[in-house]
């Protein structure tokens, strides 16, 4: 499975972006995906995760009310969209993902299967 991030870029505290990733071959049917990220000196992060079916979504307490995940399976994308955001919402933003086989949302970077190669978001204040 490859994964394409995009969408990040600079915006001033208080904007918006929408991170999307773009997979290609898959070979299993059923995939969750999340999306995580990182500053320098600092572990990767969980922020959002979304099961294939879409039915179900969780995120990380910072970013709660603010972003949402979601996913068009026809296209094979996923979306990150984030609102509201603040200057220490900085870091560069990866998708990953991992065969569904159980209805679980894994926070855990190290149960993701696959990843994409990050793109970064700035936010000054």
């Amino acid at each position: 499975v490859q994964l394409q991030a995009s969408g990040g870029g600079s915006v001033q505290a208080g904007g918006s972006l929408r991170l999307s990733c773009a997979a290609s071959g898959r070979t299993e049917s059923r995939y969750t995906t999340g999306w995580f990220r990182q500053t320098p000196g600092k572990d990767r992060e969980f922020v959002a995760a979304i099961s294939w079916s879409g039915s179900s979504t969780h995120y990380a307490d910072s970013v709660k009310g603010r972003f949402t995940i979601s996913r068009d399976n026809a296209k094979n994308t996923m979306y990150l969209q984030m609102n509201n955001l603040k200057p220490e919402d900085t870091a560069v933003y990866y998708c990953a993902e991992k065969v569904e086989k159980y209805r679980i949302l894994y926070v855990d970077v190290h149960e993701y299967e696959y990843w994409g190669q990050g793109t970064q978001v700035t936010v000054s204040s």
